[in-house]
């Protein structure tokens, strides 16, 4: 009997796994915040109507095959019959078009609106056809909808809606422990096929020395961000060139850094190269003096990198008369890898020619939130942008749109240059109209753009799993192997 006990303790434990995430989700509403970790359970529980592969291929997912264009502003999705929300409720048209309206509601004040900002609309033909509807030629709007959760149109006016999701998805939601962790359990009627592995923990682990603890100590088995120069320390490491760009948003009308000749400086002072070498060991590589990934259409090679030239960057300042002004930059701790010692770095470069640096490290949630504050936007604040659209329209539509996120400036041309490149059709007209964007967002210094990064990850022994390039955790594409 207790052989018996004990196999089937070791089925169960090699049932389950547990992946350490960096920070503990805001909320658990698909729609509201842009927040990475919350993306990490709901990617588990909520669905799409159209998914990437590892490699990134767009494919069909909720939706039965690849849209059609209906006309210029209107695209229509077939859906996949017969699946059910894991509260029961029909997954079709209807809750299309309720996710979507959800979505770009106004009053819902969504931090998403930069990956939907065409979409005007959503209509029901049938049960299992619907059109989505844009104020203009959206040809990336496919890949939009790979974005976008679909949600139960009963289950969202529920108060425990942000709480406890309720999706299509592979995994349903079981408890949340607040400041421990959140565990789902496999769906065994999931549509698509019950997955391998019954359970998920994710455990709430800010600080990457702990996480990779835990992974060595055989409490989780998977870490995202592991520290670089660790990968031979533990018993499994996989990497990917990822998506993901680190860079500082300059306010320009923040008196601390309107002068352009300040905002140049500021970028003339960082050793990017020295950040990629020291602090991740070669597995980072220094912007191309833009935002936009070098994967993504838009990204332009005729763009010079920022040169590291303190010397010209303490002139610039001098003849600015900015000498001992105080800039402040705002950032977080634990969300990406190495995100505070990054900042901590740039405030140091920054005091060596002639400013001072007022570093804030906030709470994620609190860091969130001022993000996406535009009426108190701080005078320089850091984040590591993704481009997982694989298009320039997010990342510039975040950082570059006047009024719009966490937008650096005011400049109603490059605004209406950004919103005309969303709508046009012609590949060559788009690709200018992004040269144009990203020479004027360079020469005038609206960014700090730093690096772009690998993502790289611990695994246990136990674990098998290839790393995807949107840095998506698909629990259903892990395994556990047989020890």
């Amino acid at each position: 009997m207790a052989a018996l006990l004990a196999l089937t303790a070791a089925s169960a434990d090699a049932a389950g796994i547990t992946i350490a995430i960096g920070t503990e989700p805001s909320t658990l509403d698909p729609h509201k915040r842009d927040d990475g970790g919350e993306r990490a359970i709901n990617d588990n529980v909520y669905e799409t109507l159209m998914v990437r592969n590892a490699n990134g291929e767009l494919l069909p997912g909720l939706a039965a095959e690849p849209p059609v264009q209906v006309d210029p502003t209107t695209w229509e999705f077939k859906l996949r019959p017969d699946i059910k929300f894991h509260n029961g409720e029909p997954f079709n048209a209807d809750a299309v078009v309720h996710s979507v309206l959800r979505l770009i509601d106004p009053e819902l004040k969504s931090e998403q609106m930069a990956y939907f900002g065409s979409i005007t609309s959503a209509e029901k033909v049938d049960d299992l056809t619907v059109r989505i509807l844009t104020n203009g030629p959206d040809p990336i709007l496919p890949a939009r909808m790979y974005w976008m959760k679909m949600a139960a149109p009963k289950y969202s006016a529920d108060a425990a809606f942000d709480t406890a999701p309720v999706g299509t998805g592979p995994y349903r939601f079981d408890s949340w422990a607040r400041g421990s962790e959140i565990v789902l359990k496999a769906d065994p009627a999931y549509w698509g096929g019950a997955p391998a592995i019954d359970e998920v923990k994710f455990r709430f682990i800010n600080e990457p020395g702990t996480r990779m603890s835990a992974l060595l100590a055989g409490e989780v088995e998977l870490i995202p961000y592991l520290l670089p120069e660790y990968v031979e320390a533990v018993p499994k490491a996989v990497s990917v060139e990822g998506l993901e760009t680190s860079v500082i948003i300059l306010s320009t009308e923040n008196p601390a850094v309107k002068d352009e000749r300040v905002r140049m400086a500021l970028n003339l002072a960082i050793d990017r190269q020295a950040l990629a070498d020291a602090l991740f060991v070669g597995r980072a590589t220094p912007t191309k003096g833009q935002l936009v990934n070098p994967r993504a259409f838009g990204f332009d090679p005729s763009i010079p990198a920022y040169p590291y030239d303190p010397e010209a960057a303490r002139a610039l300042i001098k003849e600015a008369g900015a000498e001992g002004a105080t800039i402040t930059l705002v950032g977080e701790s634990g969300r990406w890898l190495k995100d505070r010692e990054v900042i901590e770095a740039v405030g140091a470069y920054w005091n060596e020619i002639g400013i001072k640096t007022d570093i804030r490290i906030e709470e994620f949630s609190v860091w969130l939130t001022q993000f996406f504050d535009r009426a108190k936007r701080p005078d320089a604040i850091f984040v590591v942008s993704s481009d997982e659209l694989l298009d320039a329209d997010r990342p510039m539509t975040v950082a570059l749109e006047a009024g719009v996120a966490a937008a650096s400036n005011d400049d109603l041309d490059m605004k209406a240059r950004i919103v005309a490149a969303r709508t046009e059709t012609d590949v060559e007209k788009r690709r200018q109209l992004y040269a144009e964007i990203g020479t004027t967002a360079h020469d005038g210094a609206y960014l700090a753009p730093l690096l772009n990064h690998q993502d790289i990850y611990g695994l246990s022994a136990r674990l098998d799993w290839t790393p995807r390039t949107d840095g998506k955790l698909i629990v259903k594409d892990m395994k556990v192997l047989e020890e």
